[in-house]
C-alpha cells in the first residue's frame, strides 16, 4: 500500500505562488512514488465508473471518465515538461520506465468491457439524449477513440495491441533521448582566428555556450538552430560550414549508442501492425481518420502541387546562388553547406540588407511585448509578469493573463533560452487546461524556446524566423489560454492535428504588420524605431528563400507520408528515405529539415506520424483567415477579431474544424493563397 498522500503532495497538491505547483518542494526522487500511487488511484477511478450499478448517463459515466485522474494529470504534466525542458540522467531514467506504465495503463482503460460498455449505450442512443452540440461531439469523440483504442477486438487482438501501444512508448521515449544526446554531446570549438564574417551577435551567443561546456575563451557551433543557423549563414569558413552541416544533418545516425536506425524500423513495424490490427489498410489510414484530411490522397493533393512549385522555384534560385559562388572565386561544387551562406549574399544583393542589420531591432523583450501587445488589441487580454516564481529552471517567466475586466483568465509561463538539458525545437503545452466541467479550471500554458543565451547583461537577439517562432508558439498558447469549452477533452488545442497549426500560424502574421514592427522593433542600442527603408526592405524580401524553405518541409512531409502510407514497414528505412527522396528528385544541396534519425515530430512520440503535413495544411486556412482582416484594411478590425476569438481561438475542439473555419470565414479556402503568400506563384 502506497504511503504517498495524493492530496497532499507538491506534486498533486499544488500549493505554490499562482496556483502553480511548488517547484521548490519537488525533488527528482519524488516522481517514481507518485507516478506509482497516481496510476493505482486512477485506476481504482475507473474500475467504480465501469462498476456502476445504475444505467449510464452522461454525468456518472462520460463526465465521470473526463473528470477521473486529476492526480496522474498533474504529475504527468510536470514531469513531460521537466523530461522535454530540463532533463538529467535520473529523469531519463524514469522516463525509461514511466512511458511504457503510462501505454500499459491507459490501453487496459480503452480496452475495459464495461466501461466501454457503458459508453457504447449512451453512444448508440445519443440521438435521444437531448445533448447540447459539444456534449454530443465529447460522446461521440470518445467512442472513437476507444474503438481505435482497440475496444471491440477479441482478447487476443486486445493482449496484443497492449503489448504493440507499450513498445511503441518505450521506443519513442528512446528516440527522443537518443537525439538529445547526440545535440548536447556534439560541440564544434573554435578560436578568434575561425570566425570571419560571423556577426557581433552570433559571437556572442557562440562566446555563451562555449563557457556553458568549459571552454571559457572559446566560442561553441552547437546544433541548436539558433546558432547553427546564423553560423552556416555568416561563416566564410567553407570547411567549417561542412562540418556543422554534417553533423547537424546526421543527428540520431552516428552508430553506437545513440543510433537511431533499428529504433525506426521497430516503431515503423509495429505501428503496421498496429493499423492492421485494427482494420486499416495503413497506418496513415488510421492517423487520418479523424482528421480534416481523412486519407493520404488528399495530403498529396496538397502536398504533391507545393513541391513540384517549390523544386521549380529552388532550382532557379540556386543557379543565382552558384553565380555568387562562382563570382567569390569559389571552384568547388555548390554543396547543401553553401546554401544559406550564398542565400544571405543574394538577399543582400536584391534587397540591400541582410539579417545581420535586423537583428538589433529584434530584441526578445520587445518581441514579447509585441505578442502581448497584438493578443490585448485583438482579443482584450492582458499580461502581468511576476517576478521570483520559481519553476523547473531560474530562466522560467511567469505571468498573470487577464480578461479586460481585470479578472484572472490562467497564467502563462516561458521558458525562452537554449542549454543542454534541453531539447531542440520550440513547443507549447499546459500544466493545467481550461474547462467548466465540474469545478472547473483554469488554464496553466507554457511555452518553450531554444533561443541562444545572450553573456550576462546583454539584451538577446532574435532573427526574423526566431521572432516568428515566438509569435508561432504563442499563438498556440492563445489557444490553450483563451479557451471557453465545458469539457476537459476538447479543450484548448484539443482539436484535429491538421487544424491545431492554425491558431499558431495565423498569429504568426501580425508579427510583420507595420504598426506592430514601428511599435517594437526598437534598436537596441538607441532605442530607436527601425528605419522606414529596412522596415521596408524587410517586408519586400518577406517570400525570399522560399524555395528552399519550401523544398525541405515538403521533402519532410512527403517522406513522413511515405512511410506511414504503406500497408507494410520498410527494412531499411534510410534506404527508404534515400529512394522516396530520388524519386522526387530532391535537390542533393537541400536536406530535409528533419532527416528520419532525428525526426522528432514523427518518432519521438506519436503526434506528428503521418501529420507532418498538417502544418501546410493549417497553413491554407491561415493564409487566408489573414486575408480576411487585410480585405477590410484593418489587421485589428475588432469584429473579425470577436468572431476569431469566438470560433478559433476559444472554441477548441467543440465542433467540426471545418464548421469552426467556416463559421469564421463563411467558406472553406483553397491552396492558392498559402502558395501567393509563400512566393510560390
Amino acid at each position: 500500500m502506497s504511503d504517498i498522500d495524493l492530496a497532499t503532495h507538491p506534486l498533486t497538491a499544488w500549493k505554490g505562488p499562482l496556483g502553480l505547483p511548488d517547484f521548490t518542494r519537488i525533488e527528482d526522487g519524488d516522481f517514481g512514488p507518485v507516478f506509482d500511487a497516481a496510476l493505482a488511484a486512477h485506476a481504482a477511478e475507473i474500475e467504480a465508473i465501469a462498476g456502476n450499478v445504475q444505467a449510464p448517463t452522461v454525468d456518472n459515466t462520460l463526465a465521470a471518465l473526463e473528470l477521473a485522474g486529476q492526480p496522474l494529470d498533474r504529475v504527468s504534466s510536470i514531469f513531460w515538461c521537466r523530461a522535454g525542458a530540463h532533463t538529467n540522467k535520473d529523469i531519463q531514467a524514469l522516463e525509461r520506465d514511466v512511458s511504457p506504465k503510462m501505454a500499459r495503463h491507459f490501453s487496459a482503460i480503452s480496452m475495459n468491457e464495461k466501461l466501454f460498455a457503458r459508453i457504447d449505450a449512451l453512444y448508440q442512443k445519443r440521438a435521444s439524449l437531448g445533448l447540447d452540440a459539444e456534449t454530443l461531439r465529447v460522446l461521440e469523440k470518445t467512442w472513437k477513440g476507444f474503438v481505435r483504442s482497440g475496444a471491440k477486438l477479441d482478447a487476443g487482438g486486445k493482449k496484443r495491441l497492449a503489448a504493440i501501444n507499450e513498445e511503441l512508448s518505450s521506443l519513442g521515449t528512446k528516440f527522443g533521448q537518443n537525439v538529445l544526446a547526440d545535440e548536447s554531446d556534439w560541440a564544434l570549438f573554435l578560436d578568434e582566428a575561425d570566425l570571419a564574417g560571423l556577426p557581433d551577435f552570433v559571437k556572442a551567443s557562440m562566446a555563451e555556450a562555449a563557457e556553458t561546456r568549459g571552454q571559457k575563451g572559446r566560442y561553441a557551433v552547437t546544433l541548436s538552430r539558433s546558432i547553427y543557423e546564423p553560423f552556416t549563414t555568416f561563416s566564410e569558413r567553407r570547411d567549417l560550414r561542412e562540418i556543422a552541416w554534417r553533423a547537424f544533418t546526421m543527428r540520431g545516425q552516428n552508430g553506437g549508442a545513440s543510433d537511431n536506425t533499428e529504433v525506426v524500423r521497430d516503431l515503423l513495424k509495429l505501428r503496421a501492425e498496429k493499423a492492421a490490427l485494427l482494420g486499416y489498410g495503413s497506418y496513415a489510414a488510421l492517423k487520418l481518420d479523424d482528421t480534416m484530411a481523412k486519407t493520404p490522397k488528399a495530403v498529396h493533393d496538397l502536398l504533391d502541387p507545393v513541391w513540384r512549385k517549390a523544386r521549380e522555384k529552388a532550382a532557379a534560385d540556386q543557379k543565382e546562388l552558384e553565380r555568387l559562388a562562382t563570382q567569390a572565386g569559389s571552384n568547388e561544387t555548390f554543396a547543401a553547406w553553401d546554401w544559406r551562406f550564398y542565400q544571405e549574399k543574394l538577399r543582400a544583393e536584391k534587397f540591400a540588407f541582410d539579417e545581420a542589420e535586423l537583428k538589433p531591432y529584434l530584441q526578445l523583450d520587445r518581441v514579447i511585448e509585441a505578442c502581448f501587445d497584438v493578443a490585448t488589441r485583438l482579443f482584450g487580454i492582458g499580461f502581468e509578469e511576476k517576478k521570483g516564481i520559481a519553476a523547473w529552471h531560474p530562466d522560467v517567466r511567469a505571468f498573470v493573463v487577464r480578461n479586460a475586466d481585470g479578472s484572472e483568465r490562467g497564467v502563462f509561463l516561458a521558458d525562452y533560452f537554449a542549454r543542454p538539458t534541453k531539447r531542440s525545437g520550440a513547443w507549447m503545452s499546459s500544466l493545467q487546461s481550461g474547462y467548466k466541467l465540474g469545478a472547473g479550471s483554469t488554464p496553466v500554458i507554457y511555452n518553450i524556446m531554444n533561443f541562444a543565451k545572450p553573456p550576462k547583461g546583454e539584451a538577446a537577439l532574435l532573427s526574423v524566423d526566431e521572432a516568428k517562432t515566438l509569435f508561432h508558439e504563442f499563438g498556440h498558447a492563445l489557444h490553450g489560454m483563451l479557451t471557453e469549452v465545458t469539457w476537459p477533452s476538447v479543450s484548448g488545442t484539443s482539436v484535429s492535428r491538421d487544424f491545431v497549426e492554425l491558431p499558431s500560424q495565423l498569429y504568426e502574421h501580425w508579427l510583420t504588420v507595420p504598426q506592430v514592427l514601428e511599435k517594437h522593433a526598437l534598436h537596441v542600442t538607441t532605442g530607436k524605431p527601425m528605419p522606414k527603408a529596412l522596415l521596408d526592405k524587410m517586408l519586400a524580401a518577406r517570400t525570399f528563400g522560399a524555395g528552399f524553405a519550401t523544398v525541405e518541409f515538403t521533402a519532410s512531409a512527403l517522406v513522413d507520408m511515405a512511410y506511414h502510407a504503406r500497408a507494410d514497414a520498410p527494412a531499411q528505412p534510410l534506404a527508404f528515405e534515400a529512394e522516396t527522396l530520388a524519386a522526387l528528385s530532391m535537390p542533393d544541396t537541400i536536406a530535409m529539415r528533419h532527416r528520419t534519425p532525428h525526426f522528432g515530430h514523427v518518432f519521438a512520440g506519436d503526434g506528428y506520424s503521418a501529420g507532418y503535413y498538417s502544418y501546410m495544411w493549417s497553413e491554407v486556412l491561415d493564409a487566408d483567415a489573414f486575408s480576411a482582416f487585410e480585405e477590410t484594411g484593418d489587421p485589428f478590425n475588432a469584429e473579425l477579431a470577436a468572431r476569431l476569438k469566438q470560433n478559433i481561438y476559444a472554441a477548441g475542439g467543440s465542433r467540426d474544424p471545418e464548421a469552426l473555419y467556416t463559421a469564421f470565414r463563411g467558406k472553406m479556402p483553397s491552396p492558392e493563397a498559402m502558395m501567393e503568400k509563400r512566393g510560390l506563384v
